[in-house]
């Protein structure tokens, strides 16, 4: 599928304000505010929320008085979105640096720097595979279609106002943000319900050579409104997927590991031992999965990716001007892209000599790095348009970055300078990863309302540019506070990192796990079942994939309601893209899925910015706790997320359903 003639809203012709200081302004604020709150998040929690739709509705709200355009919303919205993305990025890897003992504290200069050079290289490799990845693909892009749902029933067509013929009404919205946020609030700031349910079970003992052992099987389900709604709008196929390689990893293999294996005896509790079996075992399976199913997504692509490659050299050319495409299909200057891509080994060359002070090695991982950082953007920003960058396993793509990383550097024996060097071009790749995968929803958003690329991929420049040094800052200052590795900041994903470099350089890897995930994509190739979905399912906490899927369920029984009511072939089908930005003469099917879009969106935004919120609160030392931390009952939020699911399979349906058949 190609969308070479995909319709925008705002047509290539039009001129509307967009790159505006006010809008440029705001973006960078954002960038400050959502990166700020997002890395204290992410070495709290381990996770770090998604600012492009919360980065869209606080940049409407923002420049609402000043009457701004939709695509002035859009581009500060990536302002916004480039600062939290960042922030995953540094935080995932950096801070294995203080856990692992090789820096006694965070070193600003070097952080900042990393951040910016990582984040700058993850736009500049996206330019070129923009076409490839975002025109030429039929990626749903679920946070893109939801920001453009949410641009263009809040701002609309016109050049400042609401189109008032939208026939679908922005309530839904508004009333899916307020319900996922209150439900939200409800569950990590008053703590008055788990946002997760979990448990083991025993499944016999058995003797396995001579020697009694226990099976124990998991389940569990997260509460999350943002997960039922991610799962709606990638619909039953996609979600289904993931479902199966959660129930590989979590119901088929990790029983069978943990009876044969067991875990430390300093482990009582059943479910710490399935979770410590899962995160040093099990996960790896997902990494093996990923790495090879990111490799082959990207041989599969290599037709788009050669042509994108191929359009960006002729561009590069003597003669051909910018003046010649469109105005929606126009990006940066493509030679200008390639030459600042080469300048950016310097700067990584001179942070990896005042770490190691070893030239001539850095000079090689420098430049790996700038290249490597290709490969895994394209990788993250493929899996981020298949399921949503707040679901992309952008620590999935950095392991496998640092796997390969540390076994290039293992024959050079380097001692413990390896794991730091291994780290910091870790480091590089995930900024340039984690970006990625928000700059294409970005860019996929910007397809569907009409933005100008250029635009939009130097304002996500700008964004990366202003947040790093407050991420670099706001890291080394929670450090300070609360030391990271302490129970206060636990920094879950850098020590998964750390933990991983150390174990491959000193050699303790689970290279048996990586193996079985690598076989495990072949045999999927071969039954031509897509990999990267099913490999995502194995990597993700289970909880996560089974609330994707009910999402998908719900999407699933209301695609069927439809199409019993009106028929599959009674009309042209419409994508939801499409959906997503039509104004006028909506019909009946459409208006379901638009308005099933708006409130899933809303889903997304409350909860999202809700999170952003309550990390605030954390951080100002504010604690509204109802129940001790812990000691949460589990029924309260079961019972209102099914209630929430059960609004996004009626609210949709509500005007087909009170209509007589």
């Amino acid at each position: 599928m190609t969308r070479e003639n995909f319709k925008s809203l705002i047509p290539a012709e039009q001129t509307v304000p967009e790159m505006t200081l006010r809008a440029v302004l705001i973006g960078a604020i954002l960038a400050v505010l959502l990166s700020a709150a997002n890395a204290y998040l992410g070495l709290y929690a381990g996770m770090t929320v998604s600012a492009v739709i919360p980065g869209a509705v606080m940049a409407f709200a923002i420049l609402r008085p000043f009457k701004g355009t939709i695509l002035e919303v859009n581009l500060a919205m990536m302002g916004a979105a480039s600062g939290e993305a960042l922030a995953a990025g540094v935080i995932f890897t950096i801070p294995a640096l203080v856990i692992l003992g090789e820096w006694h504290s965070i070193h600003y200069l070097e952080t900042a720097l990393i951040a910016a050079v990582g984040g700058v290289l993850g736009v500049l490799w996206m330019v070129p595979l923009r076409r490839a990845l975002v025109v030429k693909t039929d990626l749903p892009f679920p946070e893109g279609v939801a920001v453009a749902a949410v641009l263009t029933t809040t701002v609309g067509a016109g050049k400042r106002a609401r189109s008032k013929d939208s026939a679908v009404s922005a309530g839904w919205l508004l009333l899916g943000a307020i319900l996922a946020g209150l439900f939200k609030f409800g569950q990590v700031s008053l703590k008055i319900f788990k946002g997760m349910i979990e448990g083991v079970t025993s499944i016999g003992k058995y003797n396995i050579g001579g020697l009694e052992k226990e099976g124990w099987m998991y389940g569990g389900l997260a509460t999350s409104p943002a997960l039922l709604a991610v799962g709606w709008i990638i619909g039953p196929q996609i979600a289904s997927y993931v479902l199966v390689g959660g129930l590989l990893g979590w119901v088929i293999i990790l029983p069978v590991a943990v009876l044969m294996g067991g875990w430390p005896a300093s482990i009582s509790n059943p479910l710490d031992g399935v979770y410590y079996v899962w995160s040093n075992q099990i996960r790896y399976i997902g990494v093996g999965a990923m790495l090879v199913g990111g490799l082959w997504t990207i041989w599969k692509l290599r037709s788009n990716l050669a042509a994108g490659i191929k359009e960006a050299i002729h561009g590069m050319k003597a003669g051909v001007e910018a003046e010649t495409k469109k105005r929606t299909d126009t990006d940066l200057n493509m030679k200008t892209v390639f030459i600042l891509i080469g300048a950016m080994v310097i700067p990584v060359f001179i942070v990896y000599c005042l770490v190691t002070q070893m030239y001539a090695l850095s000079g090689i991982m420098a430049i790996y790095a700038v290249i490597f950082a290709f490969v895994a953007s394209a990788i993250a920003g493929y899996m981020a348009g298949l399921v949503g960058s707040s679901n992309n396993p952008i620590s999935g793509v950095t392991v496998s970055v640092l796997l390969i990383t540390s076994l290039i550097l293992l024959p050079f024996g380097l001692g413990s300078k390896a794991v730091a060097i291994a780290i910091l071009i870790a480091a590089v790749i995930c900024c340039g990863a984690a970006i990625s995968g928000d700059v294409l929803q970005s860019l996929a958003c910007g397809q569907m309302v009409g933005a100008t690329p250029w635009r939009q991929q130097l304002m996500e420049i700008i964004g990366v540019l202003i947040a790093a040094p407050v991420i670099a800052g706001v890291v080394q200052m929670l450090d300070s506070a609360f030391h990271i590795g302490s129970k206060d900041l636990p920094a879950p994903q850098a020590f998964l990192m750390g933990g991983i470099a150390k174990g491959i350089l000193t050699g303790q890897m689970v290279w048996l796990y990586v193996v079985v995930g690598a076989v495990l994509a072949f045999a999927l190739i071969l039954m031509n079942i897509p990999i990267l979905p099913v490999a995502i399912g194995i990597y993700l906490p289970f909880t996560i994939s089974v609330s994707i899927f009910c999402g998908g369920i719900i999407r699933y029984l209301t695609d069927r309601f439809i199409a019993k009511r009106f028929g599959s072939a009674e009309e042209e089908e419409i994508s939801d893209w499409e959906l997503a930005i039509k104004q006028t003469g909506i019909k009946p099917k459409e208006k379901a899925i638009r308005t099933g879009l708006l409130l899933s969106a809303g889903y997304v935004a409350g909860e999202a910015l809700m999170g952003v919120g309550s990390a605030a609160l954390i951080i100002a030392g504010l604690h509204l706790n109802v129940f001790p931390a812990g000691q949460e009952p589990w029924w309260p939020g079961l019972l209102a997320w099914i209630y929430l699911g059960a609004l996004l399979f009626y609210i949709p349906l509500r005007e087909i359903l009170g209509k007589k058949a």
